[in-house]
């Protein structure tokens, strides 16, 4: 039996593409044997539908709950929030735009219960536009020189909710999952990793390139590099 999970879905102006998630996200439970799941949903300041759209999913089903932001706090805080009220064992996050499939949300849950962190990587990154690969890998091998890991992929780790509590986490971009990754196995904890096939994603262009940006992922970075470099010194 898999352990209970909490899907956590922040999204920002997604009113066409919140309920298909939910859809998936029940769907890939019902092909698997979660003990027990909820799934979390949080309106990070949309200025659409999407908070309505949410309320009215979540009348219709217990184990759908809404956390609305009254202003955009990001998707790394959306998330950290939704933690902090999560009751399920895991806590795995579904992006709200209905990229994620139901196979690949399927195959990711049916790896949890060993380890402190499933690691899905995914399998067929030939899916993914050229430049986004390379991006990706770039950072990903950063990531692992400055901290001597040997990770796959940082983006979309699935972790056991109690372990949140013992890390602080800064980032709020494209870097919080590695921040949080990176702490928890420095803390001790347990992971494991494991090749997730996608689909071809409709819309799969990525802002992670921008200039703007990349500035952003390298100051996030640097602060939760010297974070730890502290908190080993005085450790």
């Amino acid at each position: 039996m898999i352990p209970s999970v909490s899907f956590i879905v922040p999204a920002l102006n997604e009113e066409k593409n919140i309920e298909a998630t939910v859809d998936a996200i029940i769907a890939a439970v019902d092909a698997s044997h979660v003990k027990e799941f909820e799934i979390v949903l949080v309106n990070d300041g949309s200025f659409d539908k999407t908070g309505q759209v949410m309320h009215s999913i979540c009348a219709e089903n217990s184990v759908i709950r809404v956390l609305d932001n009254q202003t955009n706090l990001g998707v790394g805080a959306s998330f950290l929030k939704a933690v902090c009220q999560s009751r399920c064992e895991y806590v795995m996050m579904v992006a709200g735009d209905n990229v994620a499939s139901v196979s690949s949300i399927s195959d990711t849950i049916s790896n949890l219960g060993g380890a402190d962190i499933f690691l899905p990587y995914i399998s067929n990154p030939e899916i993914r536009p050229i430049f986004r690969r390379i991006g990706s890998r770039a950072f990903t091998q950063l990531i692992n020189l400055l901290f001597g890991l040997h990770i796959r992929y940082y983006q979309g780790a699935v972790l056991r909710r109690s372990l949140m509590s013992k890390i602080n986490v800064f980032s709020n971009g494209y870097v919080f999952f590695a921040e949080i990754v990176v702490k928890l196995i420095k803390n001790g904890a347990t992971y494991e990793q494991g090749g997730i096939a996608h689909t071809k994603a409709p819309h799969n262009n990525s802002s992670a390139l921008k200039i703007k940006n990349l500035l952003r992922v390298v100051k996030e970075i640097y602060i939760f590099y010297v974070d730890i470099k502290k908190s080993v010194k005085t450790g």
